[in-house]
């Protein structure tokens, strides 16, 4: 029997919602939970952790699952957006002093 997860997200605005998802979930997974239950773009939706170093995730990195990101029941994940626009293939990695400068 899978056990359920519950992640805390955070998004621009400082509002929280809970997403429960199963513990092999993915980043994908999330996404389409977070489309289904906050009917937010998943193609869109950018994750920061809520850890000391906290990569954003790229296309290729969502079938990672969230137990080997570190995120467990609980965990606190920040939720940002590209743009409309944005065909752009760039990453980028950001420190926990970052998000708080």
């Amino acid at each position: 029997m899978r056990k359920d997860m519950k992640v805390v997200v955070e998004n621009l605005t400082g509002a929280l919602f809970y997403i429960e998802v199963k513990n092999d979930a993915t980043f994908e997974d999330l996404k389409r939970e977070i489309e289904a239950q906050e009917k937010l773009p998943s193609d869109r939706l950018i994750f920061v952790l809520d850890s000391g170093e906290c990569p954003i995730m790229r296309k290729e990195d969502e079938k990672l699952s969230l137990l080997d990101s570190g995120i467990q029941d609980g965990s606190h994940i920040y939720l940002f957006f590209t743009s409309v626009d944005d065909d752009s293939t760039d990453h980028f990695r950001f420190t926990s002093s970052d998000l708080y400068s």
